[in-house]
């Protein structure tokens, strides 16, 4: 020590300022660390770990709230009973209102739980899917490289009703959700096929996956032209008529009805959103009609202005088998499929004709990509950070409030104000191969 502090003096630097200067170079690493999306691997590897702990320490500390497990364990029985016929199958709460492979997943948790009698064993099961979950998610925000890692710690830490809704409430909308983004995992991959079969079984848990069907329908014109996408949408087809066969071969009209009833009425005491209306507006067959042709319209306008490709126009409507074969995407085009996916879900949760308390997992996970999607400057984080407290407070405010509601939609409108001003990430195709005996034009342009 005594050398060093006698080689410092020699160059003139005081043995202070160099250990200034070594706490800065570690403080600018870990600034790194928390700013740069190229460590959201590392980040998310200790958020996991953490996750893990946290939800042991929420099952065995916090008591277990009975909602709608009791009720999908008797309709799910009624069907491991033999009973075919949709509409005589019913729980507790009513009649059974989702698709048939809500049914299979959960007979599976029916068997798994001595039926359904376990709940702590139910619980940690909710647990591992909770983490599958988050390494899914995590997997989309390190091929997209948009979000800085430290708005991960209250995506994960700082959620209480995620957490009440996997492992304490035990909906099937956490279920819905997983395996739609396994399926976004599968579309980054290249793997359409399989992505567009996963898609398909979330729709078959839990309808509100269709919310992305608009933004998944226009990435596959895009990708295969309008011939060559209908393969795609026939996997998509094929695996509903599979899967309900054994109900559609008894009682077509009652499964259709039941499973995809998209007029069901939504209890006003439950909403999220729209607590400021008076009930009668609520219930309002015309006040559905205007949210319909909102979302349509929203629809129509991103699709055209934001996530429209330039120079792609004319390859949407071109055939499958017309033309040459379009060039395959580049990693960057992970951030448009991200972006146009997760969009079309929220311009849809915007125009939603109610919103209950477990909804808040069909968009939790893909507020951070949405607010940090577009270009920003350092002074323009701490906003967006507010805008996700805010959000979580709305979530957390049981029962809703006028206030609590109209913060909510001002959140969402500022969000959507920020999707359609801000830049939205632009693909880069590959470059074309050059050919092994180039032209001497082509030498020299190289």
């Amino acid at each position: 020590p005594r050398a060093r502090c006698r080689g410092l003096k020699r160059s003139g630097r005081k043995p202070g300022a160099a250990m200034a200067a070594g706490l800065r170079r570690a403080w600018r690493q870990r600034r790194a660390v928390l700013l740069e999306p190229r460590y959201t691997p590392l980040v998310a590897a200790c958020l996991c770990l953490a996750e893990g702990g946290l939800n042991l320490w929420v099952i065995r500390r916090v008591p277990y709230t009975e909602i709608d497990w009791q009720a999908y364990m008797e309709e799910v029985e009624g069907f491991a009973n033999g009973t075919l016929d949709y509409t005589q199958l019913q729980g507790g709460t009513g009649p059974l209102v989702y698709p048939a492979g809500f049914v299979y997943i959960f007979l599976g948790l029916y068997h798994a739980t001595g039926r359904g009698a376990d709940i702590r064993l139910a619980q940690y099961l909710f647990a591992g899917l909770y983490l599958l979950n988050l390494l899914l998610v995590f997997r989309i925000y390190c091929r997209t490289s948009k979000v800085p890692p430290y708005v991960f710690f209250f995506m994960c830490c700082a959620s209480y009703r995620i957490h009440s809704i996997f492992v304490l409430r035990l909906f099937n909308d956490p279920v819905a959700m997983a395996i739609l983004f396994l399926a976004v995992n599968l579309f980054l991959e290249e793997r359409w096929s399989w992505g567009c079969l996963l898609f398909s079984l979330a729709v078959s848990v839990k309808m509100n996956i269709l919310l992305f069907a608009p933004g998944l329908l226009f990435l596959l014109l895009q990708r295969f032209g309008l011939l060559g996408c209908i393969p795609k949408l026939c996997i998509c087809a094929l695996l509903q008529v599979v899967l309900g066969l054994p109900f559609l071969l008894v009682n077509p009209v009652g499964y259709l009805t039941r499973s995809f009833d998209l007029g069901r009425q939504f209890q006003f005491k439950w909403t999220v959103n729209w607590r400021f209306l008076p009930e009668e507006v609520f219930q309002s067959r015309a006040f559905h009609a205007a949210l319909l042709l909102a979302h349509l319209a929203g629809l129509g306008l991103f699709a055209a202005r934001r996530w429209h490709r330039t120079g792609r126009s004319c390859a949407v409507w071109r055939g499958g088998g017309a033309g040459p074969p379009l060039p395959p995407l580049s990693l960057n085009t992970s951030a448009q499929i991200v972006f146009v996916l997760f969009s079309s879900n929220f311009l849809g949760l915007c125009c939603s004709r109610s919103l209950h308390y477990q909804f808040y997992v069909w968009y939790f996970h893909t507020l951070p990509y949405l607010l940090w999607c577009t270009p920003t400057t350092k002074l323009a984080h701490m906003p967006k950070v507010l805008l996700l407290g805010v959000i979580e407070l709305c979530w957390n405010t049981y029962p809703s409030t006028v206030c609590s509601s109209l913060a909510l939609h001002i959140c969402h409108g500022l969000i959507l104000l920020q999707l359609w001003s801000g830049t939205a990430p632009l693909p880069v195709l590959h470059p074309p191969q050059p050919s092994r005996k180039p032209t001497a034009i082509s030498r020299k342009t190289q």
